[in-house]
């Protein structure tokens, strides 16, 4: 008996050093990202700390549960030197693998504003970005190796510290000592259930539970790492919600669009989409009131309908290119790409144009494979993909991700000047992209400012100026309505635009040369707007899927919606709606409260009844529909 509880406090002792590096992770966490969490105080993290510990033990539980397997056995054979080396190297390694995960999102959580999920793995597999960017992050954040390197040392001094029992009982029969062990080490087992699943609960522990200690926007803060990859693992099969009955759900919101009674017997205007790497509202002067790093954007709004209170559908290029060309919101953590829904029909703007004799093209300076763009627009119904491969000139390649630019702009308007009218044409900018690379020859061209991918967001605007011009001069050109926007918001230093809120807040813009496109437009709108916007502009003559609304309707009030750490947000009028799955979390009025600051639950209950009304239908038909595949009026 003595032999074992010794074993087993052994075990413990060397499961807590590991336990105590994930709140030492969750410090330097809030310290290389205290800017996105401005309102947390030294007493605020404390707390966050030892909350945090729930959701610590349960990844700590299941990364061990080899070395815990291993550590248990009762065989003699277990106290050999050999065996005690083999145990230490299981330990080190599945803990440093943890480990490393939780760092890197010291950094990359800057730039998904989320913990990384499992869906991470899945995209280091499109293509071959991962591989040749490795590298340039290594040295780009040689601070982060450095401070998993100490924690290692650390952790392998302390097990080191620690030394096997060798107490051998006497007196004892081998029967006893068999129930003995049995008896304990059931407890154990026990015990390290209740850890994984986050206590006695009913259900596991997941990522939004941590929303019972913090507001939504300092769950991060809470979960770790690990943590979030496991409890990611499996999530793209996403359940399906039963909030109504079908006939509530179609009288609430019904994605089926009616067909138009007309058909506009003019010539068919082409479609160009233009797509801007992390171009946040913020950037833009004319939108922001802020300093602009966009003059060319700037002059361009002023000719065109602008959409002042827009938003992104997602954080990350992988769910903004569904948003954009297929009306897709990205409501699960799994992106559509690269989840179990991958193969299902779906509507999009070139597969429902191509019954209209449009043409297609989609345009991306990128290492064919990026993001598994090419598949996606391929099964979208673009009839050309035009990569790096197809640019087939290295000498323009920035050394990180594509072509620059500047001279993939140009190859863009070579190929389109060749597209048979009426065509659709997409756009999508690259160097924009961390790490933000500019060509030599523009070094001391643009003045940046504070943040490092303002120079690269000047780069752009001036590539967009350069391709504007030249296209003007085209004979296509006075005959295609541009719509702009971008994939996502890229980094900030500025507290309202690293809300809950700003984060999501994108520019999106309609242009036609002499057209009556123009004015501002100030209600809420978002990525998944542009399919129905765009189908309906040009009197699209069959009922088609989409989510979004048609931003050409005055009677359209607009919402935007959208899906961050495993919380819902309904964007309408004023306000912000956050919900949780079962029940809203949190109420704001975004536009006078930046900050989002002041929860109005409690004081604005009939707005929070309705909309969270609307978003329990969102989410429903949005999982329903993507669970059976009848996300298109094909079927």
């Amino acid at each position: 008996m003595i032999q074992t509880l010794k074993e087993i406090r052994l075990l413990l002792v060397r499961l807590s050093i590991v336990l105590l590096a994930y709140p030492v992770c969750k410090v330097f966490f809030f310290l290389f990202n205290q800017s996105h969490f401005p309102d947390v105080s030294f007493g605020d993290l404390m707390m966050i700390l030892f909350y945090g510990l729930r959701f610590d033990i349960s990844a700590l539980v299941f990364i061990n549960l080899p070395f815990i397997a291993m550590h248990i056995l009762p065989f003699q054979f277990t106290k050999k030197n050999g065996y005690q080396l083999l145990l230490k190297i299981v330990f080190l390694s599945v803990n440093a693998a943890a480990i490393l995960a939780d760092c890197l999102d010291f950094e990359y959580y800057k730039f998904t504003l989320k913990r990384t999920t499992i869906d991470f793995l899945d995209m280091i597999g499109l293509g071959s970005d991962f591989a040749s960017m490795l590298p340039h992050y290594i040295i780009g954040y040689w601070y982060i190796v450095l401070i998993w390197v100490a924690l290692i040392i650390l952790i392998a001094y302390l097990y080191n510290k620690t030394s096997q029992v060798r107490i051998e009982e006497t007196g004892r029969s081998l029967l006893e000592k068999t129930i003995s062990w049995l008896i304990f080490n059931s407890l154990l087992v026990g015990l390290c259930v209740i850890g994984f699943r986050g206590g006695i609960q009913l259900r596991p522990i997941m990522t939004i539970n941590a929303s019972e200690y913090v507001p939504a926007k300092n769950i991060p803060l809470i979960v770790n790492t690990p943590f979030s990859v496991i409890k990611s693992y499996g999530l793209e099969t996403i359940e399906e919600k039963k909030y109504f009955s079908e006939t509530e759900l179609k009288k609430i919101f019904f994605p089926i669009h009616e067909a138009h009674a007309t058909r506009n017997k003019e010539t068919k205007p082409n479609i160009f989409i233009i797509i801007l790497e992390s171009f946040s509202k913020e950037y833009i002067g004319s939108l922001s009131g802020k300093k602009s790093h966009t003059p060319f954007l700037d002059s361009l709004i002023k000719q065109s309908l602008v959409f002042d209170n827009a938003f992104a559908n997602g954080k990350r290029s992988i769910d903004g290119i569904p948003a954009i060309l297929a009306g897709m919101p990205a409501l699960m953590s799994e992106s559509y790409i690269t989840s179990n829904y991958g193969s299902n029909q779906f509507t999009s703007i070139a597969n429902t144009l191509k019954r209209n004799n449009y043409t297609s093209a989609f345009f991306h300076g990128g290492t064919n494979g990026t993001m598994g763009f090419d598949a996606f627009t391929s099964a979208a119904g673009f009839v050309k993909y035009f990569g790096r491969s197809e640019y087939n000139n290295e000498r323009d390649y920035d050394g990180d991700w594509g072509i620059w630019d500047e001279d993939f702009f140009k190859y863009t308007e070579k190929n389109v000047n060749e597209m048979k009218e009426p065509f659709l044409a997409a756009l999508f900018s690259l160097s924009s992209h961390h790490p933000y690379p500019i060509p030599d020859k523009y070094k001391n061209k643009f003045s940046g400012g504070e943040l490092p991918i303002l120079k690269s967001i000047e780069y752009a605007d001036f590539s967009l100026r350069k391709f504007f011009e030249s296209a003007s001069k085209e004979k296509w050109f006075d005959n295609t309505l541009f719509v702009i926007t971008a994939d996502h918001t890229g980094s900030s230093d500025d507290r309202a635009y690293m809300s809950d809120a700003g984060l999501f807040k994108i520019p999106l813009l309609f242009y036609k040369h002499n057209s009556t496109f123009r004015g501002t437009d100030h209600r809420v709108a978002q990525q998944i707007d542009i399919l129905p916007t765009v189908l309906n502009y040009l009197n699209y003559d069959k009922n088609f899927y989409a989510f979004g609304s048609n931003l050409l309707d005055s009677a359209n009030t607009g919402y935007a919606v959208n899906y961050l750490n495993e919380v819902y947000q309904l964007f309408e009028g004023d306000h912000l709606l956050q919900f949780d799955g079962n029940d809203p979390i949190g109420l704001y009025n975004f536009q006078a409260d930046s900050l989002l600051q002041t929860d109005l639950l409690a004081k604005e209950p009939e707005r929070s009844k309705q909309m969270e009304t609307k978003l329990k239908a969102i989410i429903q038909a949005y999982h329903s529909d993507m669970i059976h595949d009848k996300m298109t009026t094909e079927k």
